[in-house]
C-alpha cells in the first residue's frame, strides 16, 4: 500500500526545517571530492536526517537511498530515494532553485515523487494517476506541453561544461536544433517540464537520488524520462526528460546519431 501525500507533506516540511534556516546564511561548506568541486552542507545532512528519521518510524520494513548517509535495504519491495538538496551548489549561491527530492520506488520503478522548493512555497508531488503544484495554498494538475517540434523547443541542461568529453558533442548537436535553450536549474528545470513551461533537459553522470523524486512528476504530467539509449532511468545515469514522446523521440535521433 502506497502512502498518502500527507506523509510526503510531512517529509517536505521536516526537511524545510533543516535548510530554510540555512539559506542564505553563512553555512559551511565541504568538499567530497579529492579534485573537482561536489559540495556539501549541514543543510544537506541535516534534511536527510529528518527524512530518514521519519521513513524509518513509519516504514520500518522499507529500504532507503540517500545521497548524504547511505543506503539501506535496496533489495525490499520498496525504496525511499533521498537527496535532501539537490542543487546544493545552487543553495550556497542564494539561488532559488534547488529543491528537496524524495521519490518512492516499489520493485525498482519510481511510483511516487516530490520535489520541494521551500522558499518559493512550491511543492511539487505526483503518484499514480496525477501529478500537482501546491503553490501558496493552490493545488494546480501539472501537464507538459505537447505538440512542440524539437525547432521549437526550450532546453535546459545544468551546464554543458560538466558533459565529458566524449558527450559533449551529442548534447551541442540538439543545443543547436532546439529554439531556445537555457543552463542552470538542477531539479527545477524537471519541475518546470512537469509544469509545460520548459520542453527538454538533458543531462548526463546523474546518481538514482537524482532522479527518483522527479521521474513520477514528468511520467504522471504527460511526458517522458529515460537514459539517453531510452532504458528506464531510476539509476540515473545519461538522461533525458521530454514533455512528449514525440519531442522525446527527436532528442533521441539527435543524441544517438552518428557523426
Amino acid at each position: 500500500m502506497l502512502p498518502d501525500l500527507a506523509f510526503f507533506d510531512a517529509i517536505a516540511d521536516a526537511a524545510a526545517a533543516e535548510t530554510l534556516p540555512r539559506f542564505r546564511m553563512s553555512v559551511s561548506v565541504d568538499n567530497k571530492l579529492a579534485t573537482g568541486f561536489d559540495p556539501v552542507t549541514e543543510a544537506d545532512q541535516e534534511a536527510e536526517r529528518a527524512i530518514r528519521r521519519l521513513i524509518s518510524e513509519r516504514y520500518p520494513d522499507h529500504g532507503i537511498l540517500g545521497e548524504e548517509h547511505g543506503d539501506v535495504g535496496l533489495d525490499r519491495d520498496y525504496v525511499w530515494v533521498i537527496d535532501p538538496i539537490d542543487g546544493t551548489r545552487a543553495f550556497i549561491s542564494g539561488l532559488p532553485v534547488w529543491g528537496t527530492l524524495v521519490g518512492l520506488y516499489h520493485e525498482g520503478r519510481a511510483v511516487m515523487g516530490m520535489m520541494d522548493q521551500p522558499f518559493t512555497g512550491e511543492r511539487f508531488v505526483a503518484q499514480p494517476g496525477s501529478a500537482m503544484v501546491r503553490r501558496h495554498g493552490k493545488t494546480t494538475p501539472l501537464r507538459t506541453r505537447t505538440g512542440v517540434r524539437l525547432e521549437q523547443a526550450t532546453m535546459m541542461t545544468t551546464s554543458p561544461s560538466i558533459f565529458p568529453e566524449a558527450l559533449e558533442p551529442s548534447y551541442r548537436r540538439v543545443e543547436s536544433q532546439v529554439q531556445l535553450a537555457r543552463y542552470g536549474c538542477d531539479c527545477y528545470a524537471y519541475a518546470m517540464v512537469a509544469s509545460g513551461h520548459i520542453d527538454l533537459v538533458i543531462e548526463s553522470g546523474l546518481k538514482a537520488y537524482d532522479v527518483g523524486g522527479l521521474i513520477p512528476l514528468i511520467e504522471q504530467a504527460g511526458g517522458v524520462m529515460t537514459t539517453w539509449s531510452g532504458e528506464r532511468p531510476e539509476y540515473g545515469g545519461n538522461i533525458v526528460a521530454a514533455g512528449s514522446p514525440e519531442l522525446h523521440e527527436a532528442a533521441l535521433e539527435m543524441l544517438n546519431r552518428a557523426d
